[in-house]
């Protein structure tokens, strides 16, 4: 039974690489850190994750390759909680009142390299909307072996100015350029969703089970 599973999951990535791709970011595997300059003496850091969204890949054809992600920004912490508290008020975030950012591609060009890709595209941060160039290093297409699913990942960097998003506070005290390292991992959707609802149906069973067992 697992070597007809791998086998099919073989198949299925020498299929899926023949033609674009839609893969399903998965949000654990999906995060970064923004870093910014403290008074010129520190490199402080912001992390966040649990991105959701969906990319479209050709590895024929990156140039067709398309990429929408939301990151929710109510996670986001620098490990200093009362700074955290700080960045989520209306001198900053604004977290309340936009919870999320997200980024939408526009157009792919090659890069340097044969896995570099420039990823150019819309970035919504704050309310405000900005054109923001990614700088991508695929990192590897394959079959995950955890899931057999079919798998893309990815790293990507950008540099952008905080106060394009009316976050200017401080500045320049504190540097107005911030640097965002992404690394992210997505699976084919439609199988990805397929394994999503088989984990979903096998906790409920767990659960029926568990609370059957205390009646």
């Amino acid at each position: 039974m697992l070597h007809r599973s791998i086998l099919a999951a073989a198949l299925a990535l020498v299929s899926l690489s023949a033609r674009a791709t839609t893969y399903t970011f998965e949000p654990n595997y999906t995060q970064g850190i923004a870093r910014w300059v403290h008074l010129g003496f520190a490199n402080p850091t912001l992390q966040f994750g649990q991105g959701e969204g969906s990319l479209e890949f050709d590895p024929g054809d990156p140039a067709k390759a398309r990429v929408t992600v939301t990151i929710p920004l109510d996670r986001f912490t620098t490990s200093v909680p009362d700074l955290d508290e700080h960045l989520r008020s209306a001198d900053f975030f604004e977290t309340a009142k936009y919870p999320t950012a997200t980024f939408s591609s526009t157009r792919v060009e090659k890069g340097a390299m044969a896995d570099q890709y420039k990823v150019i595209g819309e970035f919504e941060l704050h309310g405000l909307r900005k054109p923001v160039v990614l700088d991508v290093r695929l990192n590897r297409i394959g079959v995950n072996p955890r899931n057999n699913l079919a798998t893309i990942g990815f790293d990507a960097m950008t540099t952008l100015k905080r106060s394009d998003f009316g976050l200017g506070r401080f500045v320049p005290q504190v540097s107005d350029e911030i640097r965002i390292e992404i690394t992210a991992e997505a699976a084919e959707a439609k199988s990805y969703a397929e394994s999503l609802k088989k984990l979903a149906e096998e906790e409920a069973a767990e659960k029926a089970k568990a609370a059957a067992k205390k009646n």
